[in-house]
């Protein structure tokens, strides 16, 4: 038997209350923000007023207070937003973190993937300038790593070469590693977003990120030779 069109009555009430839905959030904040003003408003409109003179007493004067009152309602508001956000907020993370803490086994692996987001987080990620590989640790063995500086000081002086400075991580764990000084004709430069190459290093190269083949091709070291 096949299902019957609803009618128009079920329509009309279906998108009634359908269109209810969608306004009685925006009524109730709407009714508790007026109520919030005329609270402030009333509470301190006498004190305001028992020490104005008479001939300042006027509309005008009351509408004034009626926008000084929104306006501090308001800032209560946002101050309120802040704390909730950025203070009470802190305290549960803080007491979610203690008590995943104290959990046998999750601990550890809780520990694990703070550890790498604290490492590679937006703002540490900035430290890595670009994906590389390298021949590490033997000759013909590539490893993925991250170039960090190209800066000439000390250690790069002392070599007798012009050496860039690479970060080559352990993996899936890649908050170690290993720092290497190389010759910057040894180094291969990607064109894998430092993003990807993360991946790619914690998935221990499960995760290929897809590249197209351009149209100038970087140089192999031995080209560089």
């Amino acid at each position: 038997m096949a299902d019957r069109p609803p009618t128009l009555i079920a329509t009309l009430r279906t998108a009634f209350f359908s269109g209810l839905l969608l306004l009685a959030p925006l009524v109730v904040t709407v009714w508790a923000f007026t109520k919030i003003i005329d609270l402030v408003g009333g509470t301190f409109r006498p004190v305001f007023f028992f020490y104005m003179p008479d001939w300042l007493r006027t509309p005008r004067l009351e509408i004034l207070w009626d926008i000084l009152a929104t306006i501090i309602v308001i800032a209560l508001v946002t101050l309120l937003g802040y704390f909730s956000r950025y203070v009470f907020g802190k305290y549960f993370l803080e007491v979610g973190e203690r008590v995943v803490q104290g959990i046998p086994g999750v601990s550890a692996v809780y520990n694990t993937v703070k550890q790498i987001v604290d490492t590679f987080g937006s703002q540490n990620r900035n430290l890595f300038s670009k994906v590389v590989l390298v021949q590490y640790p033997r000759k013909d063995v590539w490893t993925l790593g991250f170039l960090t500086s190209k800066a000439q000081a000390e250690a790069q002086f002392r070599t007798g070469a012009n050496v860039w400075t690479i970060f080559v991580p352990t993996s899936p764990n890649p908050t170690s590693g290993f720092l290497l000084m190389l010759p910057s004709d040894e180094i291969v430069e990607l064109e894998m977003s430092v993003g990807e190459g993360m991946k790619m290093v914690i998935s221990g190269g499960a995760v290929v990120p897809p590249w197209r083949r351009s149209a100038s091709p970087l140089p192999h070291p031995a080209s560089k030779n």
